[in-house]
């Protein structure tokens, strides 16, 4: 009886034919996959079930690898791309759960069949294509926030706009700290950045977005804030402003200087530690020490309800 002959799963996805190219035999193959050690990632990619990640942004990235390998002229992009790179999704379903997404260049083929994918068409030129931490092609963070803003409203494109304006300004220095995303030399590049991107003909709402985008914005209720409290006419608060106080310098979410107010969105994560809850209300007495006032809103409040959070907000600004 023959031993049966060893060879490598791949790690990272593979075709059938580079895995015959490597030494296994169709046979070898389908032996393996009903053995549950070879997944079939799409049609005719494979991988080796270890490699498979255990979470699911992880799970997309490599079906989105899979497709680019059956694929080789296809880019990562759009929803994967904002994936690869880390830009939150501005509802409540996260990128990663949605189908895969890659854009070929205009006359390279047809959208192949027995794929869930999304293939859009575009020619992208060198500068709008990156690497992806695993070497694979992926639009820029530029060009990847000027495709996800097209057809969005204002509070929702700023979600992605704030993030990709702050990877971009981090990606610029060494050590990021808190004030690069302050300092306009740097923002004013990340903006030039996104709208080269975008190329020659930006797609409307891009324009505002970039101009009314701030780094300094830390999570998407942030934003998500940013965008209603401009769209309903409020003044403009200052974002993560420092305050000096008795407890040490403060950097609110909201600020209004000229009506001593501070706004402050509250989220799960804001409270996980242990004793935060405390220490967010010692920060709050501080802050009404010295004569400001400060009202509060819920990140689930201004995604579901943001016309509550507005017309509470206008009051404080207004009293």
């Amino acid at each position: 009886m023959r031993t049966p002959r060893p060879w490598p799963l791949p790690t990272q996805p593979a075709t059938r034919s580079l895995l015959v190219a490597a030494g296994a035999s169709v046979g070898m193959i389908s032996s393996q996959v009903h053995r549950g050690h070879l997944l079939r990632v799409r049609q005719g990619v494979y991988l080796a079930a270890s490699a498979w990640p255990g979470d699911p942004a992880g799970q997309h990235l490599v079906r989105a690898h899979a497709e680019l390998v059956a694929n080789p002229e296809a880019v990562l992009s759009h929803a994967s791309a904002a994936v690869a790179w880390g830009v939150p999704s501005p509802g409540f379903e996260p990128w990663h759960a949605g189908p895969v997404t890659v854009t070929v260049a205009p006359g390279r083929g047809r959208r192949p069949r027995r794929t869930s994918a999304v293939h859009h068409v575009a020619a992208l030129p060198p500068e709008a294509v990156a690497r992806d931490a695993d070497g694979y092609p992926v639009t820029s963070i530029g060009r990847t926030a000027a495709d996800l803003v097209a057809g969005l409203a204002l509070p929702e494109a700023l979600v992605v706009m704030d993030a990709a304006l702050r990877l971009l300004c981090a990606s610029l220095v060494a050590v990021p700290r808190r004030s690069d995303y302050a300092n306009e030399r740097l923002v004013g590049a990340a903006r030039e950045v996104v709208l080269r991107g975008a190329g020659a003909r930006p797609g409307a709402g891009l324009v505002p977005a970039v101009d009314l985008a701030d780094p300094r914005r830390e999570s998407p209720a942030e934003s998500l804030s940013a965008g209603h409290f401009e769209v309903a006419g409020l003044p403009r608060p200052l974002f993560q402003q420092p305050v000096a106080t008795p407890r040490g310098t403060l950097f609110p979410d909201c600020l209004w200087p000229e009506q001593r107010l501070v706004g402050e969105c509250d989220g799960a994560v804001k409270y996980a530690e242990a004793g935060a809850y405390v220490e967010e209300k010692r920060r709050e007495q501080a802050l009404r020490d010295l004569g400001f006032g400060v009202v509060r809103w819920l990140g689930s409040e201004i995604m579901t309800r943001p016309d509550v959070v507005v017309e509470r907000v206008g009051r404080a600004l207004a009293s």
